[in-house]
């Protein structure tokens, strides 16, 4: 579904992005985790095309889609921090971002789902950061996609919300999406991601299920998994 190849990307005289190879099956959950500055938000970026790579190839569904932008019509992207315009109302934001994308929207069932509808004639620069989050998942899923990429997509969101959320991942894995999950939450990758991605500089330094992560390290859960990798990491650096 998704191939990278050899994907290179700088910013300034820092190498974010190292050569990195990744090959993602169609269908399923997958994590990309990696601490803060690892290269995740790059490698996402590029594959939504916000971000050019400098060297590299990355393919959907055996095509090229580097400089391309038709096939992000296919791509749902929910980011991590909801910016919106602050004097648009929560109806005028849907039906702007209706108008803006040629595809039938499903609002009005996530509306119901996340009690928007007292909601939806409020400024959204007057709302909490919890209830521009439910909007903001409501925007990602209102249209059929075959890759649905998430950013930190439980900020904020209550014990409610989380549950509907999670229900919703399952749903789109049962219709053969391919869903991306960025996150520091490890409980919520173990509860739902098939298989994990981490990275490290740039670079992967695991790739499998998060039972096959745990049975490497020895590690219990996979927060104390993701320690173990990192730390090898630190030792490996101080050395060189």
């Amino acid at each position: 579904m998704i191939e990278i190849k050899d994907l290179h990307k700088t910013f300034g005289k820092l190498s974010v992005l190292d050569g990195l190879g990744l090959r993602i099956q169609k269908g399923g959950i997958f994590a990309v985790l990696g601490p803060n500055g690892s290269g995740k938000t790059t490698l996402i970026k590029s594959i939504l095309g916000m971000v050019i790579p400098d060297k590299g190839e990355i393919e959907i569904e055996g095509q090229s889609v580097l400089g391309k932008s038709a096939y992000r019509n296919d791509i749902n992207y929910l980011p991590q921090i909801a910016n919106f315009p602050s004097n648009l109302t929560v109806r005028e934001l849907l039906s702007m971002v209706k108008n803006l994308r040629p595809k039938e929207a499903h609002d009005q069932e996530l509306i119901d789902l996340f009690g928007l509808d007292e909601h939806l004639e409020k400024k959204l620069g007057n709302l909490s950061g919890g209830t521009k989050q439910k909007v903001n998942i409501v925007l990602t899923f209102m249209f059929d996609s075959e890759i649905i990429v998430l950013d930190e997509p439980t900020t904020g969101l209550d014990p409610v919300s989380l549950i509907h959320l999670k229900q919703i991942i399952e749903r789109e894995k049962q219709r053969d999406r391919t869903i991306l999950i960025t996150t520091h939450i490890m409980s919520f990758v173990e509860e739902v991601a098939d298989e994990i991605v981490f990275l490290l500089d740039g670079k992967i330094y695991f790739k499998g299920s998060s039972v096959e992560l745990k049975k490497q390290t020895g590690q219990p859960d996979l927060e104390h998994a993701i320690a173990v990798l990192m730390k090898k990491n630190n030792d490996i650096t101080r050395n060189d």
